[in-house]
C-alpha cells in the first residue's frame, strides 16, 4: 500500500477535473501531479534522503497539500507540527524526530530562524508563503520550477509515512508513527463506511496538521475529488467558501459548528446545497446539534469516533432528524465500527464486558499506529496484545452501537484540542509562588471543556489569575493554558496513594458560581 497510489489514481479517473481551488488558483490533476513530481525532485535535490524527516509548519492551502504528496514521492515521514505550539514544543519535536527539512510559510517564517539555531539536524528550509523570500531559506516556486521530475521512492506498506505528535500524561508529546498502509487503509475504511466519490469537494476547515483534516485528505484524492482550503477557521470566511465553491464534505468539530449555527450572519449565506459534515474530537451539547439539524436542513451529520494512533476513524453514526425527538440517546452515541475496524470493551484485565457495562474502548485493524517513534515501552504498553489501548471509557448497547462515557485518563478536550493536565501542572508549578496545584476540565458552552486551574499558594506569598495565566504562556500553547483559576487556602484533597482526588476537585468547583 503506497500513499501515493492515491494521486496516481486522481489522475487516472480525473485527469483534467479540479484537484485544487485556493487563493484563487485552480489546478487539475494532471497539472497537481506534475507540480508534485517537481518539488519532489527538489526536495531530493536539496539533500533528503528516502526515511528522513520533514517538518511543516504552515496554516492550510493548496502549497502544504502539495509538499505532503512531495515528500511521500521523496520517501520522507511527513511531521505535521501544531501551529499552536509555542517555540519550546515545536523545538521539541524537531529534535526528537531529527527533522532534516523545515517547511513554512508566513504565517510562522519568524519562528524558523530561532528553531533553526535550536535545532541542528534541521539543514534547509523552504519558504512557502506569498511574500519576500527571507534570508537563507529557499523559496517554493523556484526550487519547484527549476526541478526535474522525480519517480516515486517506492516507499509503502510498512514504511513510516508520517509523524503525527500527539501530547502525553508526562506532558511530552509523543510521535505517533503512522505507516502507508495505516493511511491508505484508513482512506479505503473511510470510502467504504461514508460515501467518497469524484464529485466530493472536501473543504480542509480543521488545521491539516491535525489527523482530522488528514482523515479526508488522501480519501478525497484518491477518488479524483476536489479540495478547498481555509487557511484558518473564521464562521464568515467558512460560510463564504461553502456557499461559493459548494463544498460537499467537512470535518468541523462542536466548536465551529456551534459558531456557525449561531453567527448573525448565517441567513446571509446560501448554505442549502447537500453537505455533509463530520464531527468528534470533543463532547457535542445535544441543544447544538438540534440547532444545526434545525437550521442546515440539507446538511447531514455524521458523528464518529477516532484517534491519532488509529489514523483516525474508527467509528460513525449517520444523525437523522428522527434521533433528535424526545430524549434522544442516540445522540450521544458515536455509532458503530467502521467496516475495517474491530472495536471492544474490556475491563481491567482487559476481559471483554456485557452490553452496558462501562470499560476502555479497544480497537485494531490495520489503521493502528506502529507505535510511538523512540518509545519502546510506551508503544508495547498501548499495543498490548495487538490492540489499540485508547484509554477511553465507553459501552455498548444491546444493538452493538458505541457510547463514549469519559477519558479514563485526565486528558482534557478543548475547542477539539487534546490538553493533559500534567503538562499544564508543570507550567505553573514553575511560578514561585504556587505550592500545590491541579488541573482539570470544567463543562463550557464554547469550548465543550474549558482549562480549569486550582492552585494552592506558598504561606504568605500570593498571585492572582492573570499572573498565572501569562506564566504559562511562557512555557506552553495558548490553547493549553487555564481560563479560569480558583485560589484555595486549604490543601488539595488526596486520594490513599496520596494523588489528588481531580474527580472531587471537579464535582466540588462544578457546583460553584463563576466568580
Amino acid at each position: 500500500m503506497q500513499i501515493t497510489q492515491g494521486l496516481r489514481r486522481a489522475v487516472q479517473v480525473n485527469a483534467d477535473g479540479t484537484a485544487t481551488i485556493f487563493n484563487g488558483r485552480r489546478q487539475t490533476w494532471r497539472q497537481f501531479a506534475d507540480r508534485v513530481a517537481r518539488l519532489a525532485g527538489a526536495i531530493a535535490a536539496l539533500g533528503l534522503k528516502p526515511g528522513d524527516r520533514l517538518a511543516v509548519l504552515a496554516l492550510n492551502g493548496d502549497r502544504y497539500l502539495e509538499m505532503l504528496f512531495a515528500g511521500w514521492t521523496a520517501g520522507a515521514v511527513l511531521v505535521p507540527l501544531n501551529t499552536r505550539w509555542a517555540a519550546p514544543e515545536l523545538a521539541f519535536a524537531l529534535g526528537d524526530c531529527g527533522a532534516a527539512m523545515l517547511f513554512v510559510d508566513d504565517a510562522y517564517v519568524e519562528l524558523a530562524d530561532g528553531l533553526r539555531r535550536t535545532c541542528p539536524d534541521v539543514r534547509e528550509v523552504v519558504y512557502m508563503g506569498e511574500s519576500t523570500v527571507p534570508a537563507g531559506m529557499h523559496d517554493y516556486e523556484t526550487v519547484l520550477d527549476a526541478a526535474a521530475p522525480m519517480a516515486d521512492a517506492g516507499r509503502g506498506g510498512d514504511d513510516i509515512a508520517g509523524l503525527y505528535y500527539t501530547g502525553g500524561t508526562t506532558g511530552r508529546s509523543k510521535g505517533v508513527m503512522l505507516s502507508h498502509r495505516n493511511i491508505v487503509y484508513n482512506a479505503i475504511n473511510v470510502a467504504a463506511t461514508i460515501r467518497f466519490d469524484r464529485d466530493t469537494h472536501w473543504l480542509h476547515s480543521a488545521p491539516m496538521f491535525h489527523i482530522a483534516d488528514a482523515c479526508g485528505t488522501l480519501v478525497t484524492t484518491t477518488v479524483g475529488g476536489c479540495h478547498s482550503f481555509l487557511p484558518s477557521f473564521r464562521p464568515e470566511a467558512a460560510m463564504q467558501v461553502i456557499q461559493d465553491h459548494k463544498t460537499s464534505y467537512s470535518i468541523l468539530i462542536p466548536t465551529m459548528i456551534n459558531m456557525l449555527v449561531n453567527h448573525p450572519a448565517l441567513d446571509d449565506y446560501d448554505l442549502s446545497h447537500a453537505m455533509t459534515c463530520q464531527f468528534g474530537g470533543s463532547p457535542m451539547p445535544p441543544a447544538v446539534l438540534r440547532l444545526a439539524m434545525a437550521k442546515l436542513p440539507s446538511w447531514r451529520f455524521i458523528h464518529s469516533f477516532g484517534m491519532t494512533e488509529l489514523s483516525p476513524f474508527t467509528t460513525a453514526l449517520v444523525l437523522t432528524p428522527e434521533m433528535t425527538k424526545g430524549e434522544a440517546p442516540l445522540l450521544a452515541s458515536c455509532g458503530y465500527p467502521s467496516l475495517g475496524c474491530e472495536v471492544r470493551i474490556v475491563d481491567e484485565a482487559d476481559r471483554e464486558v456485557p452490553a452496558g457495562t462501562v470499560g476502555q474502548l479497544l480497537a485494531r485493524g490495520d489503521n493502528v499506529m506502529r507505535g510511538y517513534w523512540n518509545r519502546p515501552e510506551e508503544s508495547q504498553a498501548a499495543l498490548k496484545d495487538g490492540w489499540m489501548h485508547t484509554g477511553d471509557a465507553a459501552y455498548v448497547d444491546d444493538d452493538g452501537m458505541i457510547y463514549l462515557v469519559d477519558r479514563l485518563k485526565d486528558m482534557i478536550i478543548s475547542g477539539g484540542e487534546n490538553v493533559y493536565p500534567a503538562e499544564v501542572e508543570q507550567a505553573i508549578y514553575q511560578h514561585p509562588a504556587v505550592l500545590e496545584c491541579a488541573v482539570i476540565g470544567m463543562p463550557d458552552e464554547t469550548w465543550g471543556e474549558a482549562v480549569h486551574a486550582i492552585v494552592r499558594c506558598r504561606d504568605g506569598q500570593r498571585a492572582t489569575e492573570a499572573e498565572i495565566v501569562a506564566h504559562c504562556r511562557e512555557h506552553i500553547a495558548g490553547y493549553k493554558c487555564p481560563r479560569g483559576v480558583t485560589f484555595r487556602e486549604e490543601p488539595m484533597p488526596l486520594s490513599g496513594a496520596g494523588k489528588i482526588r481531580k474527580l472531587e476537585l471537579r464535582e466540588l468547583y462544578a457546583r460553584q458560581p463563576a466568580p
